[in-house]
């Protein structure tokens, strides 16, 4: 428990911090959980109508630090990958 007035402001930020983050990554992880589906199930047309938005996702969510940019840029660079090699 936060003994000074400090300590106890910072543990109300760190908690409002905290859920920020935990939306985020949740946008973040069922983004990348949409369009694998998409990948799986053969949806090419669905998939690649989504890989703008999925992109804009990921890059907003690697902005604010929630997820390293390098991960992100992975994700998207793999995923892109996995996305052209579908079927038509």
């Amino acid at each position: 428990m936060p003994n000074t007035k400090s300590a106890i402001r910072r543990t109300k930020i760190t908690r409002s911090k905290s859920a920020i983050n935990r939306a985020r990554r949740s946008k973040y992880r069922s983004a990348v959980k949409k369009m694998m589906g998409y990948i799986n199930s053969g949806k090419s047309e669905e998939a690649k109508k989504f890989f703008p938005k999925f992109h804009s996702q990921l890059m907003k969510v690697a902005k604010t630090g929630t997820i390293n940019k390098k991960t992100a840029s992975r994700k998207i660079s793999r995923i892109s990958k996995k996305i052209k090699n579908l079927k038509k």
